[in-house]
């Protein structure tokens, strides 16, 4: 007799993402986004517009992601959410309607964090070998974490100032490229070239990174120029910048995994989906014979799947949260 499936609820509302998934023994059935477009008209997300947003959102989402499952309401075994890292208020809104409903079903809850959960989104489709490296970037974090188990990550190296994906979108905003503006500079840099411009590189001690440097260098060259010259060589000037933050990254990368003598590499996060870093991590782990694992594009980004796959090893290894744990900003890895 089969024993009853775990069916895990998962839902992610850490910035501008709404999102919903249901995983059934760890297979995704439904991984559900709603995006939200109100913040491209001030080209960033503004904190109190998103958690207004998340309030409409979530619950079409949820019961959107049940739908295309499935699953009904009753045959869910737990309800994971993210606690943090994130935006204060958006954060609220997910877990306070993670709160309630697992309250209104007599289920379990269980939080994640979100940085952990973008680690492990890897064990949706891919099931890297223990120990692996992971270069976790997106747009408020870039960490290396080397990752022992589910639940045992060490972190060896972050940023000191701002994230990879701050300065891709930075650099855009500098451009008057509009929001979002990482994935336009993956974009147009597809067809520049890489070498046509030099930008100033940080020299920062061991596994550590650096990006405020990188912009201010670049926002120097950009003032320098008329806005004629920008937008003839648009393409070479994000082929150029796009270069020196993804060299900064793989060259962090390269002395961990070497150092450490770790030849499992993975890398997570909203950056990942950069077209640019796949190309030359798929370079590196052919030249350096690394067993490279990049997640599909859907996982990339802030999604719930991450967080239920998350939750569904917690749910295994019978890890949940109390009613009264609050959300958090900031909470390490």
């Amino acid at each position: 007799m089969s024993s009853k499936p775990v069916v895990i609820l998962g839902i992610e509302s850490s910035c501008d993402d709404t999102s919903a998934a249901v995983i059934v023994n760890g297979k995704v059935l439904a991984n559900i986004i709603a995006n939200q477009k109100i913040h491209e008209q001030y080209g960033g997300v503004v904190p109190e517009l998103a958690s207004r947003a998340h309030l409409i959102n979530i619950l079409p989402t949820v019961d959107a992601a049940l739908k295309k499952s499935g699953i009904a309401k009753n045959e869910i075994s737990a309800i994971a959410y993210t606690r943090g890292p994130g935006l204060m208020g958006s954060l609220l809104v997910g877990s306070s309607f993670a709160k309630a409903m697992s309250l209104a079903l007599d289920v379990p809850l269980i939080e994640v964090n979100h940085m952990q959960a973008h680690i492990l989104a890897h064990f949706i489709d891919n099931h890297p070998k223990f120990p692996f490296l992971c270069l976790t970037v997106s747009g408020g974090h870039t960490q290396l974490v080397v990752v022992k188990n589910y639940f045992e990550m060490e972190l060896v190296g972050e940023t000191i100032d701002d994230a990879a994906g701050e300065a891709f979108d930075k650099a855009a905003k500098i451009m008057n490229l509009p929001y979002p503006g990482g994935p336009l500079i993956d974009k147009f840099g597809a067809a520049g070239n890489k070498d046509a411009f030099k930008f100033s590189r940080p020299n920062v001690p061991a596994y550590n990174f650096s990006f405020s440097g990188i912009k201010t260098s670049f926002l120097y060259f950009i003032q320098e120029q008329t806005p004629e010259f920008i937008e003839q060589n648009k393409n070479d000037i994000c082929a150029s910048i796009q270069h020196t933050i993804i060299i900064c990254l793989l060259n962090k990368l390269i002395k961990a995994a070497e150092e450490l003598g770790i030849s499992e590499i993975a890398i997570a996060g909203g950056v990942s989906a950069n077209s640019y870093l796949r190309k030359q991590l798929q370079n590196l782990a052919a030249d350096k014979r690394w067993q490279l694992h990049i997640p599909a594009f859907e996982y990339c980004t802030d999604n719930a799947a991450m967080i239920a796959i998350t939750g569904y090893h917690k749910f295994l290894n019978n890890e949940f949260s109390a009613q009264n744990l609050t959300a958090t900003a900031k909470y390490n890895i």
